[in-house]
């Protein structure tokens, strides 16, 4: 079996509870993690023993669920790093694993390139390839740099998508403060989202 000792699986949802319980304890078969964490304002009947439950107002929407993921989700994590999974987005295969993937405060599924001349791109147009949230690793560090700065929290494009919000808005900022992202080279390895040539 897999030990992440430095590793808490989480997820963080209002909607699909049970779907987002079944991810969890799908994508932490095969896998030993630090701590499983379900975070939710309703605790779900017959939560198995290896899941912990922490209560949270009810999360009313997107938006929401970026601006709680960026400046609320930090406070429940106690480990070096967190993967974070949704009900459609979770652990697939255990085995494919690499130990490169924890030399990274960020890695995410890649986003394939562009069809405008704005979408996945940092604030000075530079196009960004990795960054999906969906099923992503994150370290500690990073997960809590948005509080400890006070970044403000600002619609980029018209959108507030928390992934948007580290991986493209404010990349220069996270990276000026020494945190690392996983290039398309690493990423393709760890998680999907598209089929692109990349990942063929």
């Amino acid at each position: 079996m897999l030990e992440l000792s430095n590793v808490t699986l989480v997820t963080m949802t209002s909607t699909g509870i049970y779907s987002a319980l079944k991810a969890l304890l799908y994508s932490s078969r095969g896998i030993k993690f630090a701590r499983v964490l379900f975070i939710s304002h309703k605790k779900p009947l017959f939560l198995p023993g290896k899941v912990d439950f922490q209560s949270t107002s009810p999360i009313r929407g997107l938006d929401e669920y970026s601006y709680r993921t960026i400046f609320e989700l930090p406070k429940y994590i106690d480990t070096e790093f967190a993967m974070l999974i949704h009900a459609d987005g979770f652990v697939v295969n255990p085995a494919s694993w690499r130990a490169e993937f924890l030399d990274y405060d960020y890695i995410g599924a890649p986003f394939a390139l562009p069809k405008d001349d704005f979408s996945y791109r940092d604030a000075f147009g530079n196009i960004v390839r990795v960054g999906n949230g969906g099923v992503s690793l994150r370290s500690k560090r990073l997960m809590g740099l948005a509080v400890k700065l006070e970044l403000p929290w600002e619609p980029f494009h018209g959108h507030f998508n928390e992934d948007g919000f580290i991986c493209c808005k404010n990349r220069h900022v996270y990276e000026n403060n020494g945190m690392k992202f996983a290039p398309l080279e690493v990423a393709k390895y760890f998680s999907h989202e598209r089929m692109i040539p990349e990942i063929e």
